[in-house]
């Protein structure tokens, strides 16, 4: 035995720590030097039995009747239930750990949902304006061919160029006619039209031998080139006021004017 447990054991260190007056730094020795030395257990067992039996030769019999008093004294006061609270075990501090990860989970899994569709509505947003300026492209690509084949008429040398100006009846009528015999092509430039009641409208006609035939109702809304019927063996064209709509036969004594064309 060496003379740190001969120091130890000659202290009451044991004594204090079996009947529980040891500080904290006091107990947390003590059981160290009673896990780690054999000497020392072995005399902490000897304590507890010392104690043991000290207790028991100076007990004392309570007297016969004091268990009877305390059951009387008892009954007349009101019984206290003392619930004692479970600990709580490892797998419940888990569980709440758990629970908190799982509602961060779900919430970042929302926002990252939401985010998600924002993003899905922005590329929908963004998808509609490519495919509408394709189709605005595409109406303009149209819109450029289109003119550059009117313009490719209009300088055709075989594209006979008519200005048709109105009578005493609308002296501010104005056309421009372009007719092509050999491409077989025909358009209209309306320059201006008198203003007529909304039961009326202009309507054009190519003269054919005998019989005028309807080339279709002019509006101010046509002011620019647009195609007219191309008519075969045409002598002239005339311009009529007829009913709102048009009408099947030309009106001849309603004509605001006319042109005769080249053979």
């Amino acid at each position: 035995m060496n003379d740190k447990i001969i120091t130890f054991l000659n202290s009451d260190l044991l004594d204090k720590y079996l009947i529980g007056t040891t500080t904290v730094d006091e107990t947390e020795m003590v059981e160290s030097y009673i896990s780690k030395y054999p000497e020392v257990k072995d005399a902490y067992t000897t304590l507890q039995q010392n104690l043991e039996v000290v207790a028991k030769s100076n007990a004392v019999d309570a007297p016969m009747h004091l268990l009877n008093d305390i059951l009387n004294a008892l009954d007349d006061q009101p019984v206290i239930t003392l619930e004692t609270k479970p600990k709580r075990k490892s797998w419940y501090s888990f569980g709440v750990a758990a629970s908190i990860a799982a509602l961060i989970f779900a919430g970042s899994t929302f926002m990252f949902y939401m985010n998600n569709q924002d993003l899905l509505r922005e590329n929908e947003i963004i998808a509609d304006e490519i495919f509408d300026l394709r189709n605005d492209i595409e109406q303009n690509n149209k819109m450029l061919s289109d003119i550059m084949q009117q313009f490719k008429q209009l300088n055709n040398p075989e594209t006979h160029k008519y200005i048709i100006k109105g009578n005493e009846r609308a002296k501010n009528l104005k056309t421009v006619a372009y007719i092509n015999p050999i491409e077989k092509t025909s358009m209209i430039d309306v320059v201006s039209l008198p203003q007529l009641p909304e039961e009326q409208c202009y309507q054009i006609w190519a003269e054919v031998q005998d019989k005028m035939v309807s080339l279709g109702v002019l509006s101010e809304s046509d002011s620019q080139l647009i195609p007219l019927p191309y008519t075969e063996n045409a002598l002239g064209l005339n311009i009529t006021i007829e009913p709102k709509g048009g009408n099947k036969n030309a009106s001849i004594e309603k004509t605001v004017a006319e042109i005769t064309l080249k053979k």
